[in-house]
């Protein structure tokens, strides 16, 4: 190990790592017996010295030195004024968590939410998404839950950006990055399980047809449970990647993934005097009818990329995309809190269908000029897209015959009900609508370095959004147009090669379609959109080559946020604003050969400045956001064979909607992982999750679907490289 990372300190020193160009080919020649003889860790070191990943990142363990994401173009994370935290391959699989929103609780400042138990949702600096996820920079925003069996690694970018992902992104992005066929040898499969019935294998294989065509297939299959009564999940995947080199300057990648998942969504339990029901003792009792609840969603996902580098010196990168997400859930719920006398709460439900289709077509043409002694990276680029599908929404009716009610009653004792279940769209509040968007936009960026101390970005994106929804209960088209405008400015000065301070300043919109597109209403219709603008300073320092601290100060202003008319019932008064200040600290990387670290501190303050409803009030705390939060894993190599991983997460008290009525308790908890290198090409993981087997509250939807957090957990695998 210390050999590896001495030889990548040497070649990030000499700047091997930093200075291949954004989209450069790489033919690299096969393994030979001495590379195939180095350990899983010793691997994930060595090979990143000098080499360009996926989408422009350089990775060493825990560490990413570089990304193209946070700027559409390769740029070192010193020099890029944006907080952004990058989860590697790596850490991912040492920590062995089995969905993204889990993985992202060892980021600082990203909160999981519960996605009413069927979809990956977040919470960053204050602000809650289900819709601001992306794959290699293009939107995927369809709510489901997403595996991470074919992901390089995980980017998360903070505060509004829309320059670079359009609209939305409020609080920032997760943007995962996706292995791709590079032409080296890889052979290998993980399989694991553990309790609550886990059973998971992964296979990951990639070569080379010849020097000029490579291809890599990852798949997966699970088959488990869950903590959780009647919890279950069966998920499985396929995602063949191929690279074709056609020419000096041209790299065509196709990758075209199918994923299917269904799974037993559960909403938690209710609160009764202010705070989750008995939850010490309902870790894994389910309110409902379990007989109803289902979700599931079958995702085709193709991609096509071209990197071309035009004889002029401009590098075009250019990705068409396809994706048909075929999406359903149902739920049977905890709709009350429980009484006084603890007797009764009530079960209420629905069923939604949100089919949708996407096609995108994203193109950067980028060129590095001079002027005199000042270096620019000049980019330039357009999006074109187009979305339909369907949001179908049936409220539960529970009873016999024509003795239907909207709720039954249930005593929290005792809370599952078998009383049958009909869903009905109601035609008022359920939404039953066709819908499409059209959206184009154009942007431009440049990165100027003034000289080796200052560094200056700034650009414009301007977008054209055109949304219309066919309700089909009545046979009426609504539809609304936005042009938005959105700039970006940052400063980087560096006074020492390996120390930057930062200031940004950066807007984001979020059509009155909201996050998730869908149905649509005479209010909404005239809504302007949400703004979003953040300011922000920060520092970065790279106390080695292999080591990054970084730290960041902003706050974050929401506008725009729909009032109900107490006047005019379906329409909104625009007065709602939201406040966010924060600071983060985040570390990543070496701290010694044999320590590595990943994780921070978050204090957040997001409060309400002006009401945006009854219940929501100036002064109140954003749900679900802790003032303050710590997660930080640590990784100790004792041996060349031994490793050990310990993980400490921690969060003060959050409220579970931002009308502050039930408060949700802090906790901490800690995680191990042991990892034991049996040979050359084998490998031992057992990982607890809660290791104390503390009781807590992990998330909530709202003040009566709140969700306990997993008791210990213990998983085992075994990865295999042959």
């Amino acid at each position: 190990m210390k050999t590896g990372i001495c030889a990548l300190t040497t070649a990030l020193l000499a700047g091997t790592a930093l200075t291949t160009g954004a989209h450069a080919q790489v033919r690299p020649a096969p393994a030979s017996e001495a590379e195939t003889a180095v350990t899983l860790d010793q691997l994930s070191v060595e090979n990143a010295v000098g080499q360009l990943g996926p989408q422009g990142g350089v990775t060493v363990g825990y560490l990413t030195k570089q990304t193209r994401t946070a700027t559409k173009t390769a740029t070192p994370l010193l020099d890029t004024p944006q907080s952004v935290t990058v989860v590697t391959r790596e850490q991912i699989t040492d920590q062995n968590f089995q969905n993204l929103t889990d993985q992202l609780r060892y980021v600082p400042g990203v909160i999981p939410a519960q996605g009413e138990s069927n979809r990956d949702q977040a919470i960053i600096r204050g602000q809650s998404t289900s819709a601001d996820f992306f794959v290699n920079g293009v939107r995927d925003d369809v709510q489901y839950y997403r595996d991470l069996y074919n992901i390089e690694r995980v980017e998360v970018l903070k505060g509004p950006d829309s320059l670079i992902f359009g609209r939305g992104g409020g609080g920032g992005v997760i943007n995962r990055v996706l292995k791709e066929a590079d032409g080296a040898r890889v052979r290998q499969v993980t399989a694991g399980g553990g309790q609550f019935g886990d059973k998971r294998l992964t296979v990951d294989v990639g070569d080379r047809f010849s020097d000029d065509a490579f291809f890599r297939l990852n798949g997966i299959f699970e088959d488990s449970g869950t903590y959780r009564q009647f919890g279950e999940l069966t998920r499985y995947g396929v995602n063949p990647t191929m690279t074709f080199l056609l020419g000096p300057q041209t790299t065509l990648r196709l990758s075209y993934e199918y994923f299917h998942d269904d799974r037993f969504p559960d909403r938690g339990i209710p609160s009764q005097f202010g705070r989750a029901y008995n939850y010490r003792n309902n870790i894994r009792t389910f309110f409902g009818n379990p007989d109803v609840n289902f979700t599931k969603v079958d995702a085709h996902i193709a991609t096509a990329t071209l990197d071309h580098l035009f004889d002029s010196g401009v590098e075009l990168h250019s990705q068409l995309r396809f994706a048909d997400y075929n999406r359903f859930y149902a739920n049977t719920l905890p709709g009350s809190a429980v009484n006084a006398a603890g007797t009764s709460v009530t079960i209420t439900g629905y069923r939604n269908e949100t089919d949708r289709t996407n096609y995108f077509s994203q193109n950067d043409f980028t060129y590095k000029f001079l002027t005199g002694d000042i270096k620019h990276t000049l980019l330039g680029g357009f999006e074109l897209g187009y979305q339909e599908g369907l949001t179908y929404r049936q409220s539960a009716l529970f009873g016999f015959g024509n003795n239907l009610a909207s709720s039954v009653t249930v005593n929290p004792l005792s809370p599952i009900t078998r009383v049958p279940v009909t869903f009905r769209n109601n035609g008022g509040s359920d939404a039953n609508a066709r819908y499409d968007l059209g959206l184009a936009a154009v942007y431009a960026q440049d990165q100027i370095e003034l000289n080796p101390y200052v560094q200056v970005v700034g650009g414009l994106r301007y977008d054209h959004f055109d949304f219309a929804a066919r309700n089909q209960n009545n046979g009426v088209t609504y539809q609304r147009i936005d042009d938005l405008v959105s700039p970006r400015a940052g400063l980087v000065i560096k006074p020492l090669p390996n120390l930057a301070f930062y200031g940004s300043y950066s807007v984001s919109y979020l059509p009155s379609s909201g996050d998730q597109i869908g149905n649509f209403t005479p209010g909404l219709v005239i809504a302007q959109p949400e703004r979003f603008q953040n300011l922000e300073v920060g520092a970065k320092y790279d106390v080695s080559p292999t080591f990054q601290l970084t730290a960041a100060g902003y706050t974050l202003d929401r506008t725009n946020q729909r009032l109900p008319d107490p006047n005019n019932a379906g329409f909104f008064i625009l007065s709602g604003r939201t406040n966010t200040r924060g600071f983060e600290i985040g570390a990543n990387g070496y701290v010694t050969d044999w320590w590595q670290v990943a994780g921070g501190y978050a204090f957040t303050d997001a409060r309400i400045e002006s009401a945006t409803s009854a219940t929501i009030l100036a002064g109140n705390t954003v749900g679900l956001v802790p003032f303050n939060s710590v997660s930080l894993w640590n990784k100790f190599a004792l041996t060349p064979e031994f490793s050990v991983g310990i993980g400490y997460i921690y969060q003060t008290h959050t409220f579970a909607s931002s009308d502050d009525t039930v408060r949700l308790p802090g906790y901490s908890r800690f995680d191990l992982g042991l990892f034991y290198q049996i040979n050359e090409s084998t490998r031992a993981q057992l990982n607890i999750e809660n290791l104390f087997d503390r009781r807590y509250i992990y998330t909530a939807d709202n003040n009566n679907n709140i969700t306990p957090g997993a008791p210990r957990t213990i998983r085992a695998q075994v990865i295999v490289r042959f």
